[in-house]
């Protein structure tokens, strides 16, 4: 997934204070939209004056080098996680377990942390489930200000003791996708057949063998679609014997650098989480026009409005025939592009994301002068 800069022409730190100081910190296990924005987000900070300092994990250094964005790079290690912070105006993490990790860094310090939840879903049940509320907690309180991706994350801060949630809308860099189609389709071997994508962490909540049961089904149609799956993740072994198992018309492809250009060469993108917010698939789906099939749950009917087909999670069979009726009507698929692209322009841009950032840096640093 590449990224696109913010422009360098943005306002520069005024009226001769010294440039204010931020840390932004990713977890051990930030998803590529986290990260992604992470990348955005200090392009347009460093080019309004702001200093940044990212801790993040150094494979994520490696994939979405923040150094070349103007940042100060620092690995995640507990020590440097502190020293870091402890030299900053405001530390800003992404994601609850950045956020536990940033509290405890600040922990005796008067630093505002901000807390993003982007990419966080609701929690699982049982004890883990009890465990990972705990932790929403001592986060939500914690943070002096936490920024919900989507309306359903600022209400889960505020159940979870938030003084201050706010609706920030995460906009991740638009992916380049001038790849030809046609060559990612005979790649793949889907020249004469249609071809699905799913892109995403091989991870439970991503409900892929919800997935693998609606690609049972697809069996029937004719020609046969192909499925694609580009991720990583420690379901592989387990999907991969469903699928020779099963005779299962499906790749699993692995993580995949170009997976904005096979996205941009399919007939129908597809996204059956059990918990998703602002999916970063569903973002890229509908802004290079690939109709989208996705379940409805967490902030996805929220972020795609009318741009796309929204089916229970859960729910192989629903699935499966969304799908197939779009295979099957041409210009249902063509108007749910135009609806898709016509629901991309109404999310905020890249400045608009970290001028909203800014704003919420400035106050809270305003706030700790008086």
């Amino acid at each position: 997934m590449s990224s696109s800069p913010v422009s360098a022409s943005l306002p520069a730190q005024p009226y001769g204070r010294p440039p204010l100081r931020t840390v932004q910190v990713l977890g051990g296990a930030a998803g590529v939209g986290n990260s992604a924005h992470v990348r955005s987000l200090t392009t347009g900070l460093a080019a309004r004056g702001v200093r940044v300092t990212v801790c993040a994990p150094v494979e994520a250094e490696g994939e979405y080098d923040f150094t070349g964005a103007g940042a100060q790079f620092e690995p995640d290690a507990v020590g440097a996680l502190r020293a870091a912070c402890a030299g900053a105006d405001v530390v800003h993490a992404h994601g609850v377990r950045a956020g536990l990790r940033a509290a405890l860094a600040l922990r005796g310090r008067r630093v505002p942390l901000v807390v993003s939840w982007h990419g966080d879903g609701p929690a699982a049940a049982g004890a883990l489930g009890r465990l990972s509320r705990m932790l929403e907690r001592h986060v939500a309180r914690a943070a002096a200000v936490v920024l919900g991706s989507s309306s359903d994350q600022v209400d889960l801060a505020r159940l979870r003791g938030a003084r201050d949630a706010r609706l920030a809308p995460v906009a991740v860099p638009a992916a380049g996708t001038d790849a030809d189609p046609g060559k990612a389709r005979a790649e793949l071997g889907a020249v004469e057949r249609p071809l699905l994508i799913a892109v995403g962490s091989l991870v439970p909540h991503r409900g892929y063998s919800v997935l693998l049961d609606a690609a049972r089904e697809w069996r029937t149609l004719e020609p046969v679609p192909l499925l694609v799956i580009a991720g990583e993740g420690p379901l592989r072994a387990g999907l991969s014997r469903r699928i020779e198992a099963e005779e299962l018309p499906v790749r699993l492809l692995g993580r995949r650098r170009d997976a904005a250009q096979l996205l941009a060469a399919a007939d129908v993108a597809v996204l059956p989480s059990r918990r998703e917010e602002r999916a970063l698939l569903a973002q890229e789906a509908l802004r290079v026009g690939v109709p989208l099939v996705a379940t409805a749950v967490g902030g996805v009917r929220e972020l795609v409005g009318e741009g796309a087909v929204l089916v229970p999670p859960g729910d192989a069979g629903a699935l499966a025939s969304a799908v197939a009726g779009l295979l099957a009507d041409p210009d249902r698929r063509a108007g749910l592009a135009a609806a898709g692209r016509a629901q991309a322009a109404t999310w905020p841009s890249e400045d608009d994301t970290v001028a909203q950032v800014l704003s919420v840096y400035d106050e809270l640093t305003e706030r700790g002068r008086r």
